[in-house]
C-alpha cells in the first residue's frame, strides 16, 4: 500500500520543521506547511522541503476574493506544492483552480473543522443541521465547482467518497491512533479507520512530532495500515 501519512509541521519556525523532516527520513514524504510556520517563515520553507524532494501540502485555508484568491493559488503552484486547502465557497474554488491550472498543485476545500461539533457550528448561525449535514452541504457545492478533493474528518470520508466519487481526494485530520490523546479535536478516529472510510492521505501531528522518536511512531503506524489492510484482503 502507498504511504498516506502527511505530517504537520506545525512547529515555529524552519530550523524545527527541518529537524523533524531528518529525524523522520524515508519513513514520511509529505508535509503540511500551515499557518504558523507558513507566517513564519513564508514560501523559502515550501522551496526548502521541495528541494529535498517532499510533498507539501500548504494548508491555508484561503477565502477572498476571486482575484486574489487566483493570484495567491498561483504563487503557491509555482513553488511546486502538490496541494492547497480553500474555504469550500465555489467562488473561491473556481478562482483557486484557474491559478493552479497547468500545475501539479490540487485545491482542496474545507469543509467543517475536526475541532468543530454542532455546538461550535450554532455559534457561526449553522443550526438544524448535524456536523456531518453541513460537511454534506458544503461538500455538493465543492463538487459542483469541480474542486479535486476535500479536508473532513475521518468520520464523514464514507459519505464524502461516496457523494464525491472515486477520484476526489480526500484529506483527513483528526486521526489518532487507538490511546493516544486527541488534543482539540473532536470528530477523530483511528489511522485504519480512516482509510477503510475512504481517506487518501491522513494529517498526523502530535502523535509523531511529539514522540520521543517520530521516526519509530511514524513507522509503527504505517504498521497498522498495512495490518489493516492485509486483514481487509483476506
Amino acid at each position: 500500500m502507498n504511504n498516506p501519512i502527511i505530517v504537520a509541521l506545525d512547529v515555529e519556525n524552519a530550523r524545527q520543521a527541518l529537524s523533524l523532516v531528518e529525524r523522520l527520513g524515508e519513513s514520511v514524504f509529505f508535509y503540511k506547511v500551515g499557518l504558523e510556520l507558513f507566517t513564519a517563515e513564508g514560501p523559502a520553507i515550501v522551496r526548502e522541503l521541495r528541494s529535498m524532494d517532499k510533498d507539501v501540502f500548504v494548508d491555508l485555508k484561503m477565502y477572498d476574493i476571486g482575484e486574489t484568491v487566483k493570484r495567491a493559488a498561483a504563487r503557491v503552484a509555482a513553488l511546486g506544492a502538490r496541494l492547497l486547502t480553500v474555504h469550500s465557497s465555489p467562488q473561491v474554488i473556481r478562482a483557486a483552480m484557474e491559478g493552479a491550472r497547468g500545475s501539479q498543485l490540487k485545491v482542496i476545500a474545507v469543509t467543517v473543522l475536526t475541532s468543530f461539533n454542532e455546538s461550535d457550528l450554532a455559534d457561526v448561525g449553522v443550526s438544524g443541521r448535524t456536523a456531518g449535514e453541513h460537511v454534506e452541504f458544503l461538500a455538493s457545492k465543492g463538487v459542483q465547482a469541480g474542486v479535486d478533493g476535500f479536508v473532513c474528518s475521518p468520520l464523514e470520508a464514507a459519505r464524502l467518497r461516496h457523494l464525491a466519487g472515486p477520484d476526489t481526494i480526500l484529506v483527513t485530520p483528526g486521526v489518532r491512533s487507538a490511546g493516544a490523546e486527541k488534543g482539540d479535536q473532536k470528530r477523530v478516529a483511528t489511522p485504519a479507520e480512516a482509510i477503510t472510510a475512504g481517506a487518501d492521505y491522513l494529517v498526523i501531528g502530535r502523535e509523531i512530532t511529539r514522540s520521543a522518536n517520530p521516526h519509530d511512531a511514524s513507522l509503527r503506524i504505517l504498521r497498522d495500515l498495512q495490518a489493516a489492510h492485509t486483514d481487509k484482503q483476506r
